[in-house]
């Protein structure tokens, strides 16, 4: 390992991220008795120019009057290219102690976060607030995807990064057909047989940039958090994509709609069967240790040191998951 220690993220549960508009206050309540780990009320895209103001104090309301259990409360402000976010972030801050983190959109470089850490740290000194707020910030443009090991170090309150690949699709001008789905198009053949018949198998294109964006959170500390699936009708489709990124090592999914909630959950819950392997594998090691040996071979596979590291995250994540 590196000599260079790396400070992580407040450990918060982020298996599931669900998105509510904030003009629509009658889905406050179900949102707050859902089993969304993370709820993100929403100033900017869900809401109309004409409705922002009226979203805002719905907002303010319903921090204040909702039980919102354990979740994580969270609020994605407008882009600071818009005369409407010094306003959300001022009137939410300063009126909602029952805020957790707020959801800064299409942030392109680091001085984005900096823009909004100033605001908040003056509001926080100013009300004598005693729970520390934290960022998570989307990386959907092309500018943000090429300064995200930047942001990635911009603030000590920055938690989390979540890939917005619809806004990324429009700034990279990717051929898209549905919100975070797949492309016919995006295909490699297999050489020609004998026949001279060829196969055809669809490729991610959201593979590389998905990895650029994880490589930068687990370097830095943060949660990788992968983003919305447009299509709430297609359950098989929005599993897929979640179980592409739980591979690359994301540690939850955005949820557009209650019933991606459970999928999101059930796709970033370690299974039974991976919790008992990996106690296996510690114990192994364990054994391994007194006998003076630096690996050892489990169920006629090779396990070292990084075996280990792997099994402890994952224990760490179920025990997470079942304190929650």
């Amino acid at each position: 390992m590196s000599f260079y220690a790396v400070e992580q993220a407040t450990p918060r549960l982020h298996r599931s991220e669900l998105a509510v508009p904030g003009s629509n206050p009658s889905m406050f309540e179900k949102a707050a008795a859902s089993k969304a780990d993370v709820v993100f009320l929403d100033c900017e895209d869900a809401v109309a120019p004409d409705d922002k103001e009226q979203a805002r104090k719905n907002i303010i309301q319903g921090l204040n009057d909702i039980d919102w259990g354990s979740k994580t409360m969270m609020v994605r402000i407008n882009g600071l290219d818009t005369h409407y976010m010094y306003r959300d972030v001022v009137d939410i801050v300063e009126a909602c102690p029952r805020l957790d983190m707020i959801l800064i959109p299409k942030v392109g470089v680091p001085q984005d976060v900096y823009a909004i850490d100033m605001m908040v740290t003056q509001i926080e000194t100013a009300k004598k607030r005693t729970k520390r707020i934290g960022f998570e910030v989307l990386i959907e443009t092309a500018l943000g995807m090429a300064n995200v090991e930047a942001i990635a170090q911009s603030s000590k309150r920055l938690e989390a990064m979540s890939f917005g690949v619809a806004d990324y699709a429009a700034s990279t001008r990717a051929r898209t057909t549905v919100i975070g789905g797949v492309n016919k198009d995006s295909v490699v053949l297999t050489d020609k047989d004998e026949q001279g018949n060829r196969d055809a198998f669809w490729t991610d294109p959201w593979h590389a940039a998905q990895t650029r964006m994880m490589v930068a959170c687990r370097a830095y500390g943060l949660r990788p958090i992968d983003g919305p699936f447009g299509d709430f009708n297609d359950p098989d489709g929005y599993i897929s994509a979640a179980n592409r990124c739980a591979v690359l090592g994301y540690e939850g999914k955005w949820a557009i709609h209650p019933s991606q909630i459970e999928l999101a959950n059930q796709v970033y819950t370690p299974s039974a069967a991976e919790v008992t392997k990996a106690r296996r594998i510690i114990e192994a090691m364990a054994q391994a240790a007194k006998e003076g040996k630096g690996a050892v071979s489990l169920d006629g596979r090779l396990i070292d040191i990084a075996s280990i590291r792997m099994a402890e995250a994952l224990i760490a994540k179920a025990d997470q998951i079942a304190a929650a």
